[in-house]
């Protein structure tokens, strides 16, 4: 059993140079696969495109590692001893930002073990869900915020409440002995569609004596850190 250990972890790679360049030459592939993905799937301000290079960049990479420590026992108890003391601190800005790091983890794992067909059927399936299920839009939720007198508060929300057919939704209201501030939550498509009647909210509530500020501020999904 001592003989075969001491084979085992003195056993190198004996890749050839064709073999080396189709394992690195299939990643970058499906890392460009992956790269489409990710585009369409976060199109608009929730697209980042260092990160999507990026991607392609850990697809190689991980092919890469894998095709030097596939062949070779001791190399890859080192290589996971090494790696068991790396920390990841980026914070992930999008939930599905996981799921494409995953993505590329697995194809260059499959990529550098030379298992081509399953990384292609498995990018292909992924691609297909997130394709129909993942394009979701982060800036969908709005907050309408207001600023004015106390004494004009109840014409402040009278203004909201039919400005926006009663589909706003009030989530804070702070008062102080001479104004009071209003904090509406509202979707996007209600601002887009009740900007078409005419005056924009700005205007109407501006109409209102003592208005000192009305604020916009569109909520985004994504996770700051």
């Amino acid at each position: 059993m001592r003989d075969i250990l001491e084979g085992m972890l003195a056993e190198s790679g004996t890749l050839t140079t064709e073999e080396i360049f189709m394992h690195i030459l299939t990643a970058v592939i499906l890392g460009l696969f992956i790269y489409i993905s990710y585009y369409i799937s976060h199109s608009g301000t929730a697209y980042s495109r260092k990160f999507n290079i990026s991607l392609v960049c850990l697809t190689v990479l991980t092919a890469t590692v894998m095709t030097v420590i596939g062949n070779n026992l001791s190399l890859s108890l080192g290589m996971v001893g090494a790696l068991s003391i790396v920390r990841f601190r980026t914070a992930v800005k999008d939930t599905r930002d996981t799921i494409y790091i995953f993505w590329t983890i697995v194809v260059g794992i499959c990529c550098g073990v030379a298992d081509y067909l399953v990384a292609c059927m498995g990018s292909a399936v992924i691609f297909v869900i997130l394709l129909i299920m993942g394009h979701v839009k982060n800036e969908n939720r709005v907050l309408l915020i207001v600023k004015g007198s106390r004494m004009h508060a109840d014409e402040i929300e009278k203004v909201i409440f039919s400005y926006f057919d009663q589909k706003a939704t009030l989530r804070t209201k702070n008062t102080t002995p001479t104004s009071v501030e209003f904090i509406y939550e509202l979707s996007r498509k209600i601002l887009t569609q009740s900007s078409k009647n005419g005056k924009s909210i700005t205007t109407c509530l501006y109409e209102i004596p003592d208005t000192q500020y009305v604020g916009i501020v569109v909520q985004s999904d994504e996770i700051n850190g």
